[in-house]
């Protein structure tokens, strides 16, 4: 029998309540004081019965981000059985992400579910659909900078430092030295469309003796988590949006075919969830509208508008 792993849950809400440990876990759990730098807290009206009832409160706290605020709270340690049921404890508007605590320990915290609602600063880096190529107004990310920025003048901020052509594995190499100055909440990272590509030479019916771009994936979106995570940043992964492929099988020497696309998504989906990492799909927003798509591959301006929408869906 596997033994249960040690799991370490920052708390600043309800789960201290002794009262709720026990009704949860059958036990007060062992926790040490600690502090999250980089957050403050807002309420959040409760309807869950269930969860009304094990704590006595219908409002309780979701963490959001605030530069020069500090959260106080504990660290809870838990069993696999405890996690799992501290999961089940959380309503659906939360989501428990990794976060760097004040002490330099990494640990699992419940974040707001919606990962861009609760953002300050905002770093996208990508390829050229983030950087908005075919778009004269900017493409979705400066629609969500105009949005974003405008909620709040004094403490909004948001980069795009996406670079048309962009890989993953570009993406991950140049970042690290990216984050410091413009000091990150929530890096959005959306690129891997060209992870997918294959050179002519090597069009679908030669995939196979190809170098697949997308065998590494789990590893350039790792060493980018461990980038977010050393800026105590959060972690938003946006997957490739919906290709045409009748118009994309000789676009400046390459190959995109929409079976490798769905495979890129499935892949970095995948990732996302085995690693509790927001994942974003880009792909159901314009699938099927290839009139929203230049040349098969890059949004038009509606199409980029439709982009934003769905984005606004998660920040508002």
């Amino acid at each position: 029998m596997t033994a249960s792993r040690p799991h370490s849950l920052f708390s600043f809400g309800t789960l201290k309540d002794e009262r709720v440990q026990t009704a949860l876990f059958g036990r007060a759990v062992p926790t040490s004081p600690a502090s999250l730098a980089g957050h403050t807290t807002r309420p959040l009206p409760i309807t869950d019965e269930s969860v009304i009832a094990a704590s006595g409160l219908d409002v309780h706290l979701t963490l959001e981000r605030a530069i020069g605020s500090a959260v106080e709270g504990v660290v809870m340690r838990l069993t696999d059985e405890e996690l799992a049921a501290a999961d089940a404890y959380e309503v659906d508007d939360y989501a428990r992400r990794r976060v760097l605590l004040t002490s330099g320990e990494s640990t699992w915290a419940y974040l707001d579910a919606k990962p861009l609602r609760a953002a300050e600063r905002i770093v996208i880096v990508g390829d050229s659909i983030a950087y908005g190529r075919c778009d004269p107004r900017g493409g979705w990310a400066a629609r969500l900078a105009g949005a974003h920025i405008a909620g709040d003048e004094a403490a909004h901020r948001v980069f795009n430092l996406s670079v048309p052509g962009s890989t993953l594995a570009d993406v991950s190499e140049q970042t690290p030295a990216l984050l410091a100055a413009r000091r990150p909440d929530t890096l959005l990272v959306a690129a891997g469309i060209n992870d997918s590509a294959l050179p002519l030479a090597a069009a679908p019916d030669r995939a196979a003796d190809h170098g697949d771009g997308t065998a590494r994936i789990a590893e350039h979106l790792g060493s980018l988590a461990a980038t977010a995570l050393g800026h105590n940043a959060r972690l938003v992964v946006a997957g490739p949006t919906w290709v045409d492929e009748e118009r994309t099988r000789d676009y400046e020497g390459l190959c995109f075919t929409r079976e490798r696309a769905l495979a890129l998504r499935a892949a970095v989906r995948a990732w996302c969830e085995e690693q509790y990492v927001d994942f974003i799909d880009l792909w159901e927003p314009l699938r099927g509208r290839g009139d929203l798509l230049v040349d098969g591959l890059h949004p038009d301006t509606v199409g980029h508008r439709v982009l934003h929408r769905h984005l606004d869906a998660l920040s508002s």
